[in-house]
């Protein structure tokens, strides 16, 4: 049951973390990333991290253990809904020494 868990919760983790990479990289916005911040590079690590949790979701056998996985992806994604709420990324870049991203403003 505990690799279901751990697994669980790593794919939970990698697939919320893909998905702001993904969304900026395809409406074209820069967003921070360890490996570069342009929207191309962004929407390359958003699909490699939705293929790694998909992965991660399959070998977590989450057929034999339901619930313990469920829980643990919930609180996988819950501790990098978080993360990215606190702009963590941000955060991370300038940890790293990285640029870091103008924001970008919806037009009214």
């Amino acid at each position: 049951m505990w690799l279901t868990v751990v697994t669980a919760f790593a794919a939970g983790v990698l697939g919320t973390n893909a998905f702001p990479h993904f969304a900026k990289g395809m409406m074209g916005e820069e967003f921070p990333n360890v490996t570069g911040n342009a929207p191309v590079r962004n929407a390359v690590a958003g699909v490699l991290g939705l293929v790694m949790a998909v992965l991660l979701g399959y070998a977590a056998d989450l057929g034999a253990y339901p619930w313990p996985g469920f829980v643990a992806s919930s609180i996988g994604a819950l501790v990098m809904a978080v993360f990215h709420g606190m702009r963590g990324a941000f955060w991370l870049n300038r940890v790293l020494g990285k640029p870091i991203p103008a924001p970008v403003y919806a037009h009214r």
